[in-house]
C-alpha cells in the first residue's frame, strides 16, 4: 500500500514538475517574442488607459485622444458668492505623456535578465497603472494664486496715512480674507492629477488677514520735513525743489490712535513752515522736455467726469525728485462723496457696480502708460479682473484704497513733473524733465495668448495676454522686457 502511494506521489511530482518547465518554457518563449518586439508589455495602462501590446506611437495617440476628451480648459474657484476662472494654458500645466510611455516601455527592457522576467510576469499577472508626472509653471500658478487672493471681495485693508489740507489722516484698516495658498495650489495640483477638476468647483480655502500694527515713529519718519527753498540751474540743468517743513506732535498721535482693525479714522493737526521760492515759480523752465504722454478717451457721463477731473488734478503738478517714489494713494488720498467724489460705474467684486470714485482707474491706466513712455520704473501695478473700455488687454491699471496701489519710481538723474488734464473728452498725462543723450523710444507691446468668448449680450471677452516694455533707438528695438501675464475674466 505505502508503494502505492510513494508511486502515486512520485507521478505527481514529475506532473507538477513538467507542468511549471511547460510553463516558465512559455513565458521565455513570450518574453523573447516580446523583447524582439517595440510593443509595450501586456497588462500595462496609462492613466487608466489600456496600452497592452501598443507601440510607443500608438500608445500616445490613445491617451493624448483620452486625456483632450477628458481634461477641462480652466479651472473654477469659488469664495463665498464669487466665481474665478483660471486658464489651464495660463499655468502651462500638461501631462508627461512622453515619459509616461517610455517608463511603460522600458518594463521587461531595462534591468538584468532575471529581473526583466520578473517584471513581466508580475506586470501581465497583476497589471499596472502608470500616473504621467504633471508638469506646470511654478511661477506662473504663484502669481495667479497671489491676484486671485488680491481679487477676493473680502481683502485686509492695511493702516495707511495720507495727508489732506493741514491734517495727518491716519486709518486703522480692516481684517479681511487671505488665501491659503499651499492648501489651495495642493488641491489644484491634486485634482489636475487625477483630472477630477473638470467638472469641479474649487472653494478657495481663506484664513482671516490682520492689518499690521502703526508704526508712529516711522510715520513720523516719513511725514517730517526740514524746510528749504527751490532753486535750479542751466549749466548744468539741475534742479532742487523747495521743501515745506512739515511737523506734528508724535505723542499725542500714539496716545490717540491704539487699535488696528477697526475701521477707524483719526485726524490731527500738522504744522508747516512755508517756503519762500518754489519750483512753481519757476514756471516749465526747470522741466524743458516732454519725456512721454498718453491719452485716453472717456464718455462724457457727468458724474465719471467729476470723479476724472478730480483725481487728474491731485496728481497734476506733482514732482518727483531721482529715486522718489510716487503713490496714487497716497497723492489721490480715498475717494469718499466727502472730496467730491460721485458714483459711477466701477469693478468690484467680479462685477460691474456703481462705487463711489468710479472711473479714476482711468487716470491711473492714463498715468502708467505715459510713466512707461518716459522710461521710469514701474513697482506696483494690476491689471482689472474686466477689460476696461478705454484700454487694449494689457496696458491698463487699476486701483483700490486701502488694498492696491499704483506706484512707480523716478529712476532718472533729474527730477520729473507730472501734468494731467481732463477735458473735451480726453483724459491726458504728460511727464516732463531732462533728456539725457542717449533717450530711448519707449513703448508697451502685447501678445493675445488666449481670448474667451464674452458671457451676456453686451458684455466684454475675456483675454490671457503677455505684455512687453520694448526699447527702441533709431526705429531699431535694443531692448524688450516681459512686464506681466494679466487674465482678464469674460462677462
Amino acid at each position: 500500500m505505502d508503494k502505492i502511494k510513494n508511486n502515486v506521489m512520485l507521478i505527481f511530482v514529475i506532473l507538477i514538475a513538467v507542468f511549471l518547465g511547460i510553463f516558465i518554457a512559455g513565458i521565455v518563449v513570450f518574453y523573447i517574442s516580446f523583447q524582439n518586439s517595440n510593443e509595450i508589455i501586456p497588462g500595462t495602462f496609462i492613466k487608466g488607459v489600456n496600452v497592452s501590446g501598443m507601440t510607443k506611437k500608438e500608445a500616445t495617440d490613445v491617451v493624448s485622444k483620452y486625456l483632450d476628451e477628458n481634461m477641462s480648459d480652466h479651472l473654477v474657484f469659488k469664495y463665498s458668492n464669487y466665481e474665478y476662472d483660471v486658464e489651464i494654458e495660463q499655468i502651462e500645466a500638461k501631462f508627461d505623456i512622453d515619459g509616461a510611455i517610455d517608463s511603460a516601455y522600458e518594463i521587461g527592457r531595462s534591468k538584468n535578465w532575471f529581473q526583466n522576467i520578473k517584471d513581466y510576469i508580475s506586470v501581465i499577472m497583476n497589471k499596472i497603472d502608470i500616473d504621467p508626472v504633471l508638469k506646470y509653471n511654478e511661477q506662473a500658478l504663484n502669481d495667479y494664486i497671489d491676484f486671485l487672493e488680491v481679487s477676493l471681495p473680502d481683502q485686509v485693508q492695511q493702516p495707511a496715512y495720507y495727508i489732506e489740507d493741514d491734517n495727518l489722516v491716519i486709518t486703522t484698516g480692516t481684517t479681511g480674507a487671505g488665501i491659503k495658498k499651499d492648501a489651495l495650489k495642493k488641491l489644484v495640483l491634486d485634482s489636475m492629477q487625477d483630472i477630477s477638476y473638470s467638472n469641479a468647483i474649487f472653494v478657495i480655502p481663506t484664513y482671516v488677514t490682520y492689518p499690521d500694527n502703526i508704526d508712529i515713529d516711522k510715520i513720523h519718519s516719513e511725514v517730517y520735513r526740514e524746510m528749504s527753498n527751490a532753486y535750479y540751474t542751466k549749466e548744468p540743468y539741475a534742479i532742487y525743489v523747495e521743501q515745506t517743513g512739515v511737523d506734528f506732535d508724535v505723542n499725542n498721535v500714539k496716545n490717540t490712535v491704539t487699535q488696528v482693525g477697526t475701521n477707524e479714522e483719526f485726524r490731527f493737526d500738522l504744522v508747516y513752515t512755508k517756503p519762500e521760492v518754489t519750483v512753481d515759480d519757476f514756471g516749465m523752465d526747470a522741466f524743458p522736455n516732454l519725456l512721454g504722454t498718453f491719452a485716453t478717451n472717456y464718455v462724457n457721463n457727468k458724474d465719471r467726469t467729476t470723479n476724472l477731473i478730480l483725481a487728474s488734478n491731485k496728481i497734476n503738478g506733482v514732482v518727483l525728485m531721482p529715486g522718489e517714489t510716487f503713490s496714487f494713494n497716497s497723492v489721490v488720498g480715498p475717494r469718499t462723496t466727502a472730496k467730491g467724489y460721485k458714483n459711477a460705474a466701477i469693478y468690484s467684486d467680479g462685477t460691474v457696480t456703481d462705487g463711489v470714485g468710479g472711473g479714476i482707474c482711468q487716470i491711473v491706466t492714463t498715468l502708467y502708460n505715459a510713466v512707461v513712455r518716459a522710461d521710469l520704473n514701474v513697482t506696483v501695478r494690476r491689471n482689472h479682473s474686466f477689460l476696461p473700455s478705454y484700454s487694449e488687454p494689457g496696458r491698463d491699471a487699476t486701483v483700490v484704497y486701502g488694498s492696491q496701489d499704483f506706484k512707480f519710481e523716478n529712476s532718472r538723474n533729474y527730477p520729473i513733473k507730472i501734468v494731467s488734464s481732463v477735458s473735451g473728452g480726453v483724459a491726458k498725462v504728460s511727464i516732463y524733465g531732462l533728456k539725457t543723450d542717449n533717450e530711448y523710444d519707449v513703448s508697451i507691446e502685447t501678445n493675445i495668448i488666449k481670448t474667451m468668448p464674452c458671457k451676456t449680450s453686451g458684455g466684454s471677452n475675456g483675454y490671457v495676454v503677455d505684455s512687453f516694455r520694448v526699447w527702441k533707438q533709431n526705429g531699431q528695438v535694443v531692448k524688450r522686457e516681459k512686464i506681466a501675464r494679466d487674465t482678464y475674466s469674460a462677462h
